[in-house]
């Protein structure tokens, strides 16, 4: 059916009240939506303020598109409010679809929302500031900060909302896209408030191509419940992304961990049984590198993190800019899947991992592998980050053994090669590492011990046979 309103904005008096010679909150609300559809659409929108919908003859709420509820406490409070959102409700569900979207002017915890709104992912248009955590209210529209909170708030808003009108205009045409266009899913885990702008950017850009991103409601406050939607919102994608900040997060009731530590820790079984069952599904897990007023909380979990290899079950953990973490993930979803394996070389390959700074004194070895048969696979120390990382990656899922190299590199660098051959499965690797050993060079040193439990063997090159032990090594899996 045709709508005579795209929009119907319903709202509390007490948020729109004007001060001074300026509007109040609502009005200005109003006037930016209104503008950003335009723009999207093409064509200006019909969007009317309650208080004009009261002055029509004969409202009917029925005759609106979209419903867009500011919350607030006196909202929540207001039995006008809470009416008008029921009828809307009823009348918008009997017709199969969720016509209702939420704008938080102040917070509202999910147990003081309407229950009809409280699965609904909202749009969060207040300020916090992260030192204090106080709240407060956007003045200046136009500052640095209303640009990366209440603007891309806006712009998310404004093309979710276009979205639904215009599957509304055609509701035939939309169901025949869907069906054509088998998209992907992605679970992009939900964040600690300090992220939410950067998880709303990722968010929108996976969505422009073409992906389904995962949750689409508010997870429930209960550990149980959140579980359990985790679970069957994983069970869908192939991919899940963690964006990780300076803040824990929140806690839900019946656990004293995070949402953020929660959602990982289940992604990670879900890397686990994928594997077992030969299923695509590879996690990339983003750790800001601007932790200012990280909380003890956090930093213990951050470091936890980076270093228990079942919390990285499967995943990729980075800690870069944004933009480089965008790059890597977009070449990630372009790739997954499609490298073509050494294996129709008719060969084996080792990969022979080393640092720059080594790259000359590896030569003999090079040789050496080649003599005993095998393909050698090499990193690269040249050209933009994305590309030196995929290389890495590539030789990770297509290597047969591996053999880090440690020359003129301290133990930590060490450790980070092990730990990637520990997650090379969740670089798409169809096949078992056959071998791995670590060779130390004349006058370098590792602790034996710490990698027995990774089945790394250790190779000393003080040892007047280490090339002997070497060639020992590489003729155990040759074919």
């Amino acid at each position: 059916m045709a709508f005579e309103i795209d929009v119907l904005i319903i709202f509390s008096d007490r948020d729109n009240e004007a001060t001074g010679n300026e509007p109040g909150w609502v009005t200005q609300f109003k006037k930016f939506l209104e503008s950003m559809l335009t723009q999207i659409l093409g064509e200006k929108p019909n969007v009317l303020l309650k208080s004009e919908f009261d002055t029509m003859t004969s409202p009917r709420l029925d005759n609106s598109a979209v419903l867009v509820s500011i919350l607030s406490k006196d909202f929540t409070q207001s039995g006008p409010c809470l009416d008008h959102l029921e009828k809307f409700t009823q009348a918008a569900s009997a017709k199969g679809q969720n016509r209702v979207f939420k704008v938080f002017k102040t917070p509202v915890s999910v147990q003081e929302q309407p229950a009809r709104v409280r699965e609904l992912l909202g749009y969060e248009m207040y300020q916090l500031d992260p030192d204090s955590g106080e709240i407060r209210e956007y003045t200046d529209y136009f500052s640095t900060e209303a640009e990366r909170q209440y603007w891309m708030e806006m712009v998310d808003l404004s093309y979710d909302i276009s979205d639904t009108l215009s599957s509304l205009k055609d509701k035939s045409l939309a169901k025949e896209v869907k069906n054509v266009f088998k998209r992907k899913t992605i679970y992009l885990a939900e964040t600690g408030h300090d992220l939410s702008v950067q998880r709303n950017i990722i968010t929108r850009e996976l969505q422009r191509h073409g992906y389904t991103v995962l949750p689409n409601q508010t997870l429930p406050g209960n550990v149980a419940d959140l579980e359990r939607v985790a679970r069957r919102d994983l069970a869908e994608c192939s991919m899940s992304i963690h964006l990780i900040g300076a803040v824990y997060g929140d806690i839900p009731e019946g656990t004293d961990r995070s949402v953020v530590d929660i959602q990982n820790r289940i992604a990670a079984e879900r890397s686990n049984r994928g594997r077992e069952n030969k299923e695509e599904f590879s996690r990339l897990i983003w750790i800001s590198p601007n932790l200012n007023h990280i909380t003890e909380r956090q930093k213990g979990f951050i470091e936890n993190l980076k270093r228990d290899v079942e919390a990285q079950e499967g995943a990729e953990i980075l800690q870069t800019p944004l933009e480089d973490f965008k790059n890597i993930m977009r070449e990630e979803l372009a790739d997954a899947g499609e490298k073509k394996a050494l294996d129709e070389t008719g060969g084996r390959a080792v990969y022979l991992m080393h640092d720059k700074v080594d790259h000359l004194d590896i030569k003999p070895f090079v040789e050496l592998i080649e003599r005993s048969g095998f393909n050698v696979l090499m990193p690269s120390f040249e050209g933009e980050l994305l590309e030196l990382r995929q290389k890495h990656i590539e030789n990770l899922r297509n290597l047969d053994a591996a053999i880090i190299y440690k020359g003129r590199v301290n133990d930590q660098w060490v450790r980070m090669k092990a730990l990637d051959l520990l997650k090379a499965p969740g670089f798409g690797r169809k096949k078992p590492i056959m071998g791995k050993a670590i060779y130390t060079a004349k006058g370098s040193h590792v602790n034996a011990d710490a990698f027995k439990s990774q089945n790394l063997r250790v190779i000393d090159g003080d040892n007047q046979q280490s090339l002997e032990s070497l060639k020992s090594f590489l003729q155990e899996f040759k074919a």
